[in-house]
C-alpha cells in the first residue's frame, strides 16, 4: 500500500483492492476485471423548477460487479456527487455484499444537487425523472437501488412508483428502503446504525474491554450516526461526543443521547444548540481522548494529516472510506483496532437484502426477526474476518478484503468468461 494520499476515492478503492489481492495470486483476468467497473452510466436529468425555469442536473450510476447476483447500492443526492465517487462506492459495495455473504454485487448512484435548495415538489420531479432515465438499467433481478445521503424512503417510493407505471404493474422489489406501506421492512432505518453498534461491541469483546467503561466519539449524527449512538447508549457505552456538518459537542462524562435525538427531530436535523456539552469542530472530534472513534460522515476523514493524533484504541468505520490507505499504515502501527467499512456499515445492505427477500416471498417479517437475523449475520461475518486475520496474521482490513475477494473471485471463476 503506497505511503501517499490518493487523488480520488476510486484511486483509494483500487489501492485497497490491489493491496489485498497481491498475496492472493488471483488469475490475471480476474484481477484485471475487478479493477474496473463493468459499466458507468451518465445521465442528463432535466426538470422544470417551481419558478418555471428548466434546470438540467447530472446523474450517475456505477456498476462494479455482478458475478454473485444483481447489483445493489444506494442513490445519493448531494452537491459533491461525481463519477469517481460513485465508482468507488460501487466497488466497496461489491466487497461489502461479499463479506456479508449476501447474493448481490456492487452499484452506486447519485445526482449532483442540493436537496436543501429544492422544494418537495422539485425533489419529486427530480427523483421521478432520474428514475425514468435510469429505468432501462434497474430491475429486481438486475440492479436494486436504495436510499443514501440526501435520499430517504419517500425517494424510494417515487422511484418504485415511476418504475411500476412504466411496466404496468407494481414492482415492489425494484428498490429497498421503501416505506412499510408499499413493501418496506421493519428495522431498515436503524439497520446500518445497529450493525455499526453490533460490530463495536464485538470488537470490544475481542479486545477484552469492558463496554461499560468505554467512551465513544461519533463524527456524524445523521441516520447512521444517531442510530449508532442510540444503540451504544442503550448498551452502556458512554457516548462523549457527536457532530453534524456544522460542528460537534463534547462532554467527557457522556451525552444524553436519547434527549439529543429528540432535540434534533425538533431542530431541523441539527445538534447545534443542545445544552450540556462543549463545542468542538469536526476535526477536533477525531482527536479527542476517547476509547472508540466512529467516523460516520464522509470519505477521507482520517488521513496523513491527522492519523498520528488519533487517540482512540478502536475505530469503527460507519462511513464509506473514512480512513485513507496512507493513514491505515499509521493507525495499525499504533495498534489501533479497526473494524473496516465493508464490515462495519454493512447492516443497511443486509437488511435491504431481507427486504428484497420479503418482496419476492410476499411474507412480511417482524422487526424482531429482522434485527435478530441482522445480529446473527453480523456476528458470523465478524467471526469470519477475525479468523482470517489470526490465521493469516494480517490486519482486519486485509482480512475483510481477503474474505470478500475470495468469494467474488470464486464466483467469477465458476461463471467463466463469455464468449
Amino acid at each position: 500500500m503506497a505511503e501517499r494520499e490518493h487523488e480520488t476515492s476510486f484511486d483509494m478503492a483500487i489501492a485497497q483492492f490491489d493491496a489485498a489481492a497481491a498475496p492472493m495470486h488471483l488469475e490475471d483476468h480476474i484481477w484485471a476485471r475487478l479493477r474496473k467497473c463493468k459499466m458507468v452510466v451518465s445521465l442528463s436529468v432535466p426538470i422544470e423548477r417551481d419558478d418555471g425555469k428548466v434546470e438540467v442536473y447530472d446523474g450517475f450510476r456505477s456498476y462494479h460487479n455482478d458475478w454473485r447476483g444483481p447489483t445493489k447500492g444506494g442513490i445519493r443526492f448531494h452537491p459533491g456527487v461525481n463519477i469517481d465517487e460513485v465508482k468507488a462506492l460501487s466497488v466497496w459495495m461489491t466487497w461489502k455484499c461479499a463479506v456479508m455473504d449476501i447474493p448481490f454485487g456492487g452499484a452506486k448512484g447519485g445526482v449532483v444537487c442540493d436537496p436543501g435548495a429544492l422544494s418537495q415538489r422539485e425533489m419529486e420531479k427530480l427523483t421521478r425523472r432520474f428514475a425514468f432515465e435510469l429505468s432501462p438499467f434497474i430491475s429486481p433481478m438486475k440492479d436494486v437501488p436504495a436510499p443514501d445521503m440526501g435520499t430517504n424512503p419517500q425517494t424510494m417510493a417515487w422511484i418504485m412508483d415511476t418504475y411500476s407505471i412504466l411496466h404496468g404493474y407494481s414492482v415492489t422489489g425494484v428498490v429497498t428502503g421503501k416505506p412499510l406501506a408499499i413493501g418496506g421492512t421493519s428495522g431498515r432505518l436503524e439497520a446500518t446504525g445497529e450493525g455499526v453498534a453490533g460490530c463495536t461491541l464485538l470488537a470490544l469483546k475481542e479486545m477484552g474491554a469492558n463496554k461499560d467503561a468505554m467512551t465513544c466519539a461519533i463524527q456524524g449524527f445523521g441516520n447512521v450516526g444517531s442510530n449508532t449512538a442510540l444503540a451504544l447508549h442503550r448498551e452502556g457505552v458512554k457516548v462523549a461526543a457527536v457532530s453534524d456538518v456544522f460542528g460537534g459537542l463534547y462532554n467527557p462524562k457522556g451525552l444524553d443521547v436519547p434527549a439529543m435525538a429528540e432535540y434534533v427531530r425538533g431542530n431541523k436535523g441539527s445538534i447545534q444548540g443542545f445544552k450540556g456539552a462543549d463545542a468542538v469542530t469536526n476535526d477536533e472530534l477525531l482527536e479527542l481522548p476517547v476509547d472508540i472513534l466512529i467516523p460516520a460522515a464522509l470519505e477521507n476523514a482520517i488521513s496523513l494529516g491527522n492519523a498520528d493524533r488519533v487517540k482512540a484504541k478502536l475505530i469503527v468505520e460507519a462511513a464509506n472510506g473514512p480512513v485513507t490507505p496512507a493513514a491505515d499504515l499509521i493507525l495499525y502501527a499504533k495498534n489501533i483496532f479497526i473494524v473496516p467499512d465493508i464490515l462495519a456499515n454493512a447492516g443497511g445492505v443486509t437488511v435491504s437484502y431481507f427486504e428484497w427477500v420479503q418482496n419476492f416471498s410476499a411474507i412480511r417479517w417482524s422487526r424482531d426477526r429482522v434485527l435478530g437475523e441482522l445480529k446473527r449475520v453480523m456476528a458470523e461475518s465478524f467471526s469470519d474476518v477475525m479468523e482470517i486475520a489470526k490465521r493469516e496474521r494480517v490486519n482486519t482490513r486485509m482480512a475483510a478484503y481477503t474474505l470478500a475477494l475470495t468469494r467474488v473471485a470464486e464466483a467469477g471463476r465458476i461463471r467463466g468468461l463469455f464468449p
